[in-house]
C-alpha cells in the first residue's frame, strides 16, 4: 500500500468509493482550461478513471497516480508521475478549487517527489504547464523544479505556450 503522509495530508491509493469527489474536483475552472483530459463530466467516467488508474499500482510503467486526502479523509485532489518519453517521467497535480491557495499542491509535491522517484528508480522528472498557469509554475518553483524551457511546444496536441521545469534529486 502506497502511503505519505505530512502534516497536513495523506497521500494514498485511490478506491473506487473516491468517484464522487474525484468527479467534484475535477469539475473547476482551471481544470477544464489547463488539463481538460482530467474533467470527468460523470461519476461513472470518474469511477472508471479510477479503476484504470487503480490497475497500474505495482506495475511500473505507470501512469502512477495517487489521491491527496486531508487528515479527516476528505478527497481535495492528486499527484501523480506520468511517463512521457524515453524513460522521462513528468510530475502532475490537482488541487480542488474550494482547496486552493493553502499551500497543499506544494505540500503534496514535496513529499511524494523523492517517494515516488525512488520507487521509479530515476533521478531527474520534468514538469510542464502552461504558461498562463501561473499557479502550476510557483507550486513548481516552491518544489525545487527549476525552469528550463519557456516558448511554444506541443501542449496535449496543440501548440501553445508552456514552461518546462526540470527537478533533479539530490
Amino acid at each position: 500500500m502506497f502511503l505519505i503522509e505530512t502534516e497536513r495530508l495523506t497521500i494514498t491509493e485511490f478506491t473506487p468509493d473516491m468517484a464522487q469527489a474525484v468527479h467534484e474536483n475535477s469539475l473547476d475552472d482551471d481544470n477544464r482550461r489547463f488539463v481538460p483530459d482530467e474533467v470527468f463530466e460523470t461519476i461513472e467516467e470518474a469511477a472508471e478513471t479510477i479503476e484504470f488508474l487503480m490497475s497500474q499500482y505495482g506495475k511500473g510503467d505507470g501512469p502512477l497516480v495517487y489521491p491527496v486526502l486531508m487528515k479527516d479523509k476528505t478527497n481535495i485532489g492528486y499527484v501523480q508521475a506520468v511517463p512521457i518519453d524515453n524513460g522521462v517521467w513528468e510530475i502532475g497535480y490537482h488541487i480542488g478549487e474550494s482547496y486552493r491557495k493553502h499551500g497543499y499542491a506544494a505540500e503534496a509535491v514535496k513529499a511524494f517527489m523523492p517517494v515516488i522517484m525512488k520507487r521509479i528508480g530515476i533521478n531527474k522528472m520534468t514538469g510542464i504547464c502552461l504558461a498562463e498557469n501561473i499557479a502550476s509554475q510557483k507550486v513548481m518553483e516552491k518544489c525545487g523544479f527549476i525552469l528550463e524551457y519557456r516558448g511554444i511546444d506541443n501542449y496535449q496536441g496543440e501548440q501553445r505556450e508552456i514552461c518546462r521545469y526540470w527537478y533533479k534529486a539530490d
